[in-house]
């Protein structure tokens, strides 16, 4: 083969491989574009809570109306940890409360998992700061009667019931009475009562308030231990600042009452699994801190000040 002809071969196959190249990028586009636009046709899967521009007012005695809660919205993806924090009064039960069907907002809408919520909500299961517990029930009892009333026969309830006493640390604990338990044991009966049923949304309204600091950072790594074993939405409302970012994906704030607003919302980049003593040596632990409060403190200070705290 002479030279111009070997140039003329070597142009051809050049040109052909080009053209190879050209129709299988345009393949791979053409597939990449057709598993975008199916992507794009998925249903993004609903949240656990969206609370939108939720009004909720009351109406007192003198027949006027109290706002308690203006245009909040709020989302908690299925399976994300959530806290609620701002100063005392400022409706951080009452967005709770509305979550669980407990409430009828004056405006705005609740949806859970993408349905409007009407009457109660029954996928969700609530730890109050008090306890509800049954006083002449046994622990084992007080657990295993969710289940019971669920129609679920006796002694399966309770073996049932019994397990779950074993996982939150109270297995020889089932006879019982809550008046022999401590504080912080009432509080594991409680999680159990509540867990017992798979909830598929935990509302919590201050769990762990009554308790010393001590028992507080106990039942927070048990918390979050069930929890990362079956990942729930979790609505997290506390006073304790640290306790919220310790424990959550997210820490909202809201501000002081009447007509409280949500006035911030943080995510919390720290790893997982976390324990809530060592968490908060962290360093990113105290700059989250102190950049959330700079936010709370004025609002503390305001709800502090219209209880009459500073006058």
């Amino acid at each position: 083969m002479d030279v111009s002809a070997s140039a003329r071969y070597w142009r051809r196959e050049t040109l052909r491989r080009q053209a190879g190249r050209r129709r299988t990028r345009r393949a791979v586009t053409g597939r990449r574009g057709q598993v975008q636009q199916a992507a794009a046709r998925e249903p993004a899967a609903p949240c656990a809570v969206h609370l939108d521009d939720l009004t909720i007012a009351f109406r007192l005695a003198d027949r006027s109306t109290f706002t308690a809660v203006r245009d909040a919205t709020l989302t908690v993806a299925d399976g994300e940890f959530v806290a609620i924090v701002g100063p005392t009064g400022c409706g951080k039960s009452t967005l709770l409360n509305a979550a669980a069907g407990l409430l009828t907002p004056a405006a705005g809408t609740v949806e859970i998992f993408g349905q409007p919520l009407a009457g109660l909500n029954r996928t969700a299961g609530y730890l109050f700061q008090a306890d509800a517990l049954f006083p002449w029930k046994t622990s084992l009892e007080n657990v295993a009667i969710g289940l019971e009333v669920a129609g679920t026969p006796r002694q399966e309830a309770r073996e049932e019931a019994a397990r779950w006493l074993s996982r939150v640390g109270l297995g020889t604990f089932g006879d019982r009475y809550p008046h022999m338990l401590s504080g912080g044991q009432r509080k594991r009966v409680g999680l159990a009562q509540v867990l017992i049923r798979h909830p598929k949304i935990l509302l919590m309204d201050e769990p762990f308030g009554p308790l010393d600091a001590q028992t507080r950072q106990i039942m927070g790594n048990l918390l979050l231990e069930l929890w990362s074993a079956d990942r729930k939405g979790v609505m997290f409302v506390t006073h304790d600042l640290e306790e919220a970012i310790a424990l959550a994906d997210r820490v909202v704030i809201m501000s002081a009452g009447p007509a409280a607003r949500i006035i911030g919302d943080w995510t919390i980049p720290l790893a997982r699994p976390r324990e809530v003593a060592e968490i908060k040596l962290d360093k990113a632990f105290h700059d989250l801190h102190r950049e959330i409060w700079s936010v709370l403190r004025d609002e503390v200070m305001k709800g502090y000040a219209q209880t009459g705290g500073l006058g």
